[in-house]
């Protein structure tokens, strides 16, 4: 729901009679992103040092980012749920998509409250006899 801003109706001037309503478009809507920049601008800003700049384009370039990540850890997350057969996302299936994906399991170092463990036996369990004792 983007806002409208009336113009004046003037017959001179810099306003034209096209363009008496001109609608507000956010800095998301713009990038075509989802993630709020705005917001995100705001955070750079308030979490960086008073003297330092924050660029408007480093607002965006962050929040596709986020938005990158999110998609990717959902997607994958949403893939062990359904091959678990369920309809909803849990801290396990977080825990099973992160970990299985290499370069996100180098990424995300914090331990996901509900996740379990990942399932591995390892090898030399499994050998089966193929030593035999006399």
């Amino acid at each position: 729901p983007a806002k409208s801003v009336a113009a004046p109706a003037a017959s001179g001037g810099k306003y034209k009679a096209d363009a008496a309503q001109k609608r507000i478009q956010s800095r998301s809507s713009k990038a075509g992103l989802q993630f709020p920049v705005g917001r995100v601008h705001r955070y750079l800003k308030r979490h960086t040092k008073s003297a330092t700049r924050v660029g408007a384009k480093a607002a965006v370039y962050t929040a596709a980012v986020l938005e990158y990540l999110v998609a990717e850890v959902l997607e994958l997350s949403g893939n062990a749920a359904r091959d678990l057969k369920s309809k909803r996302i849990s801290p396990r299936h977080l825990q099973l998509a992160i970990r299985g994906d290499d370069e996100l399991d180098l990424l995300v170092k914090a331990t996901i409250a509900g996740g379990g463990v990942i399932p591995h036996i390892h090898k030399q369990l499994l050998e089966k006899g193929s030593k035999k004792s006399s």
